[in-house]
């Protein structure tokens, strides 16, 4: 079975079909440009030119970097304040021509898919799996089962956000090594371990192809730290898993 997901994020508009059964994609992903300003509208038009790309005219599973509930955005730490409040849903659903359309957290989508194809498959106890890039989100698992809209890139450090000191973002604009940064990321860690206790991180989001820059220089963590096995392919995935209801 497949069906199509698309990866709404702060720098870039991803998706492409996914076959639901091995949770991979069919086809290589289209990308476009998140607009600037990220207004609802506008990034409406993101996403239907990358599902348009494929000719698609099925179920759609979307991703929005921050709070969903109901289909409806709540936050919009790293797009347009545009986005608070309004039902994505039908905005997308919409502007895709009345295909059947969910939207769900970024981090949450990517969090499912590797609970089920990747890096957290099988395991039980806290599983917390994290996404570095323009932001910091979050997916906290308990025995296999979601919490979701956990937000955990917003958890004050340094009395700052988070995401504001140790996102991927954060170590481009401000040209850190990568050992400068990943002093940052385990401090973030340090906290979150402090507060939930996980047995496993999972590090998702573009900087888990470099897993080998960074993960190896992390220390003092006693929860066992994974790179994500479906890297930035992973909230296209649970989108689409979303969209099965699965």
């Amino acid at each position: 079975m497949n069906v199509f997901g698309v990866d709404i994020g702060g720098s870039g508009i991803k998706g492409a079909p996914v076959d639901l059964e091995r949770g991979g994609l069919t086809q290589e992903r289209h990308k476009v440009l998140t607009p600037h300003p990220s207004t609802p509208d506008a990034v409406a038009e993101g996403v239907a030119a990358v599902v348009e790309n494929f000719g698609w005219s099925g179920p759609v599973g979307i991703t929005f970097p921050g709070v969903v509930t109901s289909g409806v955005t709540r936050t919009a730490a790293n797009v347009d304040k545009g986005w608070v409040d309004v039902d994505a849903s039908k905005l997308l659903g919409d502007r895709l021509g009345g295909l059947p359309v969910t939207v769900l957290n970024d981090a949450d989508a990517a969090g499912v898919a590797e609970m089920t194809f990747g890096a957290g498959r099988g395991r039980k106890g806290t599983v917390i799996l994290l996404t570095f890039g323009t932001g910091i989100g979050s997916a906290l698992f308990i025995d296999g089962r979601l919490v979701p809209n956990t937000e955990l890139g917003h958890l004050e450090l340094h009395g700052h956000d988070a995401e504001k000191h140790a996102s991927t973002k954060v170590k481009e604009d401000e040209g850190l090594s990568w050992h400068h940064w990943t002093r940052r990321v385990q401090k973030y860690l340090a906290h979150v371990e402090m507060l939930f206790s996980p047995e496993l991180f999972i590090i998702g989001g573009g900087v888990s192809r470099k897993a080998d820059k960074f993960l190896p220089l992390i220390e003092g963590i006693r929860a066992e730290i994974v790179p994500a096995e479906l890297k930035n392919n992973a909230g296209i995935v649970g989108a689409a898993m979303a969209a099965a209801g699965r």
